[in-house]
């Protein structure tokens, strides 16, 4: 038996109406600017968008995550069914385990990519995009006919709050009301979650993220989030917390080299152009949807992803176009991702190109508002943390 839910009380509403976040009335508090993200009115920046970028690499932010979309697969058929569903084999992981995956479309494009996590034997969470929620629910739906799974859409019940950087450990554990963690945080792997309480409610703490930093990510009722936001507010006071925007979320991502649905991702990308080929399971027993399309792959000749640095302060940014050489006429690359790099201090950009200009070391022009900069193939990431 297949059944389904979506605890929005009127979805056609949800679809086209300006969204707010649980936490909006803490961002009006501190000043933050707002930007529209997938329907969502949120906090681009607090202070300044490298303030903030530093703060995370060196210190710790605090991000409000609550757009994103909560997706709950439960029933006895529920691994099985995400093997069919999802690109990869999620039944193999453990229990309190997290797992990257892909949602593709039948011709092998991605939907949407992933975190998953197992919460328990028959039950996992599924986080989606916030911009793919209804795409992800909707596909998630339709492949779960003939399986014995439930499949809720509970987006609007959760709040998600990230605290991310080398304090984040230390900032959580003096958070006050967080009690009952099911694993110590201390000793806790990365890409896993745990019970915890905050308050006496229910709180999931996973230790993932989205900036190439040391961090955890909070689940809880969307009505106790300004409660934890504020607690973790106090607990960061003395340890270089401060609250961050998605203007620096962007750029901490793209030093991490962590593609971003709409830029990297697309429905008319196969994941092994992006460099996500490790992520679609052809190995699993189980057929999947898109495994035909995968197996065939990319047409001849179709652009990879590589990462370019270049000389100088002038970055080239998404939809700038790439050129073999200073004068070609034709363009052989897009940029999808660029900035001038907070932690680097220079130009960096994800990009697609022509296959044969992928190799490491590669010199392609960019051209940024008429003038065609070089930059050098490089891999990804651009930084890595040291443990």
């Amino acid at each position: 038996m297949t059944t389904a839910d979506s605890s929005t009380p009127d979805s056609t509403d949800s679809r086209n109406t300006e969204r707010f976040s649980p936490l909006h009335q803490a961002h009006v508090d501190a000043d933050a600017s707002f930007t529209d993200f997938a329907g969502w009115q949120m906090p681009v920046r607090y202070s300044s968008d490298l303030a903030e970028h530093h703060a995370v690499r060196n210190a710790a932010g605090l991000f409000d995550l609550s757009h994103m979309a909560e997706i709950l697969v439960e029933g006895t058929d529920a691994a099985a069914y995400l093997d069919y569903a999802l690109a990869g084999e999620l039944s193999g992981i453990e229990l309190l385990q997290a797992k990257y995956s892909l949602l593709l479309a039948e011709n092998g494009g991605i939907i949407d990519d992933l975190v998953v996590y197992r919460l328990d034997e028959t039950k996992f969470l599924v986080v989606a995009n916030a911009g793919n929620r209804f795409a992800a629910f909707d596909a998630l739906l339709a492949r779960a006919e003939g399986f014995d799974v439930s499949v809720v859409d509970q987006s609007d019940d959760y709040a998600l709050i990230a605290v991310q950087g080398p304090n984040a450990l230390a900032i959580l554990r003096a958070t006050g009301g967080v009690t009952d963690v099911g694993t110590d945080l201390l000793f806790m792997k990365y890409y896993r979650i745990t019970d915890a309480f905050f308050r006496g409610q229910p709180l999931l703490v996973a230790r993932t993220g989205y900036t190439g930093e040391d961090g955890f990510e909070l689940y809880l009722a969307a009505d106790q989030a300004r409660e934890l936001w504020d607690a973790l507010v106090v607990a960061g006071a003395d340890r270089g917390l401060v609250p961050a925007g998605l203007a620096s979320r962007d750029t901490l991502r793209l030093e991490a080299g962590m593609p971003l649905y709409g830029h990297e991702l697309t429905l008319n990308t196969f994941p092994v152009q992006a460099g996500l080929g490790r992520v679609v399971n052809l190995k699993k027993e189980n057929d999947f949807v898109g495994r035909a399309a995968s197996v065939a792959g990319p047409e001849a000749g179709a652009s990879v992803l590589v990462g370019l640095i270049a000389a100088g302060k002038r970055a080239g940014r998404a939809d700038y176009e790439i050129f073999r050489s200073v004068d070609a006429e034709n363009a052989d690359g897009v940029i999808t991702s660029g900035a001038l790099s907070p932690t680097l201090g220079y130009p960096i950009a994800m990009a697609y190109v022509s296959p044969d200009l992928a190799r490491l070391g590669t010199e392609v022009y960019v051209d940024v508002r008429g003038t065609r900069i070089p930059a050098t193939v490089t891999s990804l990431p651009f930084y890595k943390r040291v443990k």
